[in-house]
């Protein structure tokens, strides 16, 4: 018999025949009738087509046994009312801004009521500039300007799409004094240089146009008008204009159509070798002599976005809640993201709902939750989750998201405290091409590309992005994200007019497997967290995983040390100096602060203290409880993330409150694993990651401590 977290081998042998029963009941016919429904007008939060989706989701939870219920919050959503970019110099040229219908896409031509091109949270603005190329606009990218001595100060920047989040690229470009922003889908990153374009194959067209928020959601995700509070009807609220997370300069996206004769007019240096994307053309980087001339306005409204809450209460421990959600809202169709893994979350809550008709009820209480307006800023999960944050700190046991899911191989991210429980799940769940194992599949491909080979999967921090960031970065409840990927071709139609049922149908999971594996998955976790009889907790992982983190600062630490001592010799000698060819002249950079040496010692102590913590606990068996001990030793358990959080937050944006995993104040998306020592060393801030190194060691205490108790419960 396989080991599973958190039972004793009979428990273990009782929740596999479970499973399977799950399974059996599993049926890939509602997937595909409940994809098309979804999928068939567009739905962004505060649209008619999002309250009809969020009530459709809700009759089926109730008709299936959960008591459900739709919550309302009305977060602040600007939607476009005037767009306008023309090239006024060296020629004219109006750019069309629209995706227009395409042949054997039956929805793309419905698109009457959705929403057009546009970033949500760019302020409205009126100006007129030269134009500079600046690749990803990236701080690096900037960086690399400066060696040229081009500066966009006055200017207007084009970035491309990709290595970054979208909302980092303006942000950037106000710090470094540009006056707009444009972004353009390069066709070298998801266009016709990965592939066929759509609808001959899946990769972005020349029309097509990435829409998506540009909120500064690294200071905070939700609502503008309301941190830390949930946007309820009647909650007070400051004007939209004092609001921190809306960007300081106008924004808009454009097709690689509409970029062309833009970037094609550009003179100046020719870009370097990796700034080069594949239009057809010489990439320069300005300035000039093309001008660009852009006009934005929006409607700045409040928009209701309606959440589906549907439970099932447990039978013997109803105080315990697992949380399962996906978003419903999609910036037009949204059939890939995010309705290929709502309709599997839908589908394991259906086979749930008959398993308990049949009169199977879950230990603890499952709550699945139906998310609007993920899209533009996680504003129906943030606001829930910040107007139920006692109870939710109380009694969540655990919150498992998805987002969307294709073909292709299994996605795991989250706590490290449930890197074990993760993995046993894949590893009991078929992948449908290969018919191995998820984990199998997956390891196979680590190997493929370098990695270990064999073992188990190992699984990875959570920045932001998805509706699972206010439960963990902010609240402290572990998290999971979780769903497949990586052969589908979905970033080729990813927040456009081509998000669509046909796209989904044709080139990324075109026979619903593995929206079903998804299914599977997720129905796995919510149904082994229910019936647990210890919650599947594990610590080693987690303080092998943190100890690697804390090795990755004190190396950036030494690597910058010896790069600033190296530089700073360079300049003294005269070995860095102006280039006498014009057309070669760098910038000599500023000599750097000497890297002092950190006092990691805090972090180093609290380490050794988590390793003999976990050592302890690690050696204990937890499946002979008492019923009364076992769920007293629940309570710690579950609590454990809560202790790896700082009620201040993180520094310039308390809102996120967790020490061990946040999204990078320059990432927008992308993980910093101990946020507040990396980014205060990355930022040569010396005294501040003194600080922030005691902070972070105060919580691997207090989590340490956490486990200890639990270790007492156990022996007691």
């Amino acid at each position: 018999m396989k080991p599973l977290v958190g039972f004793s081998a009979d428990a273990a042998k009782a929740e596999f025949e479970l499973e399977k029963q799950f399974d059996a009941k599993l049926n890939r016919a509602n997937l595909q009738q409940w994809l098309k429904r979804l999928s068939a007008k567009p739905h962004h939060v505060g649209s008619p087509g999002s309250k009809e989706v969020a009530e459709f989701i809700a009759a089926q939870f109730k008709s299936w046994g959960f008591d459900t219920n739709i919550e309302t919050f009305y977060p602040l959503f600007p939607t476009p009312k005037t767009r306008l970019l023309e090239m006024t110099a060296p020629t004219k040229y109006s750019a069309k801004l629209s995706e227009p219908a395409v042949e054997g896409d039956e929805t793309s031509s419905k698109a009457e009521g959705g929403l057009p091109p546009y970033h949500a949270y760019s302020i409205d603005g009126d100006v007129t500039a030269e134009l500079v190329y600046v690749n990803y606009g990236l701080p690096s990218d900037y960086d690399t300007l400066a060696t040229m001595g081009i500066d966009v100060k006055g200017k207007i920047v084009i970035a491309r799409y990709g290595a970054s989040w979208r909302g980092i690229k303006p942000k950037v470009a106000a710090e470094h004094g540009a006056i707009a922003c444009i972004i353009y889908s390069d066709p070298k990153d998801d266009g016709y240089w990965r592939g066929d374009v759509y609808p001959k194959g899946g990769f972005r067209n020349r029309d097509s146009v990435q829409r998506g928020s540009v909120m500064d959601m690294p200071l905070y995700p939700g609502d503008p008008l309301t941190p830390g509070v949930g946007a309820t009807k009647d909650v007070a609220r400051g004007p939209f204009k004092q609001a921190k997370t809306l960007t300081k300069i106008p924004v808009l996206p454009i097709s690689y159509g509409d970029a062309e004769p833009l970037l094609k007019a550009l003179t100046g240096r020719v870009a370097p070798a990796e700034w080069r994307g594949a239009l057809p053309m010489t990439y320069h980087i300005g300035p000039g002599p093309t001008k660009v001339h852009l006009k934005l306005e929006f409607n700045w409204d409040l928009a209701p976005a309606y959440n589906v809450i549907a439970k099932m209460k447990g039978a013997e421990r109803p105080d315990e809640w697992i949380v399962r959600g996906n978003h419903h809202d999609g910036w037009v169709f949204g059939a890939s993201d995010p309705l290929t893994a709502m309709v599997s979350t839908m589908e394991e809550a259906r086979a749930i709902g008959e398993l308990a008709k049949s009169g199977w009820r879950p230990k603890r209480t499952l709550i699945y939750c139906a998310w609007d307006g993920e899209e533009p800023a996680l504003l129906g999960s943030t606001e829930w989750g910040e107007f139920h944050a006692a109870e939710l700190k109380e009694h969540a046991m655990v919150y498992i998201n998805s987002d969307s899911t294709g073909r292709g191989f299994v996605n795991l991210e989250g706590s490290h405290g449930l890197e074990s429980f993760a993995t046993q799940v894949a590893r009991d769940v078929t992948d449908p091409q290969t018919k191995v194992t998820a984990m199998e599949r997956a390891s196979a491909r680590r190997a493929s590309t370098g990695g270990k080979v064999g073992g188990d999967l190992t699984i990875e921090a959570l920045g932001s992005g998805s509706d699972y960031t206010v439960f963990l970065d902010h609240l402290g409840i572990a998290s999971l994200n979780i769903g497949f990927g990586g052969e589908s071709e979905s970033s080729g139609s990813y927040h456009s007019n081509y998000d669509s049922y046909d796209h989904v149908v044709k080139f990324e999971d075109p026979d619903f497997q593995y929206m079903l594996a998804t299914s599977q998955l997720g129905g796995h976790m919510m149904l082994r967290f229910a019936n647990a009889q210890t919650a599947p907790w594990t610590f080693g992982r987690f303080a092998q995983t943190v100890q690697g983190y804390l090795n990755e600062v004190k190396a950036l630490t030494d690597d910058m040390r010896r790069q600033t001592e190296r530089s700073n010799e360079l300049i003294r000698s005269g070995v860095l100096s102006l280039s006498a060819d014009p057309r070669h002249t760098y910038v000599t950079p500023d000599a750097k602060s000497e890297v002092p040496h950190l006092n990691f010692a805090p972090l180093e102590n609290a380490m050794t203290k988590l390793q003999a913590s976990t050592k302890a606990y690690s050696a204990l068996k937890t499946d002979g409880l008492s019923e009364a001990k076992s769920q007293e030793l629940d309570l710690v358990l579950m609590k454990t993330e809560r202790a790896l959080t700082n009620t201040t937050g993180l520094p310039r944006r308390p809102w996120f409150q967790h020490t061990i995993y946040a999204p990078g104040y320059y990432t927008g998306y992308g993980v910093k694993t101990l946020p507040g020592v990396r980014e205060a060393i990355e930022q040569r801030n010396w005294k501040e990651a003194e600080e922030q190194i005691v902070i972070a060691a105060k919580a691997l205490e207090a989590y340490a401590a956490e486990i200890d108790r639990a270790t007492s419960i156990v022996k007691r």
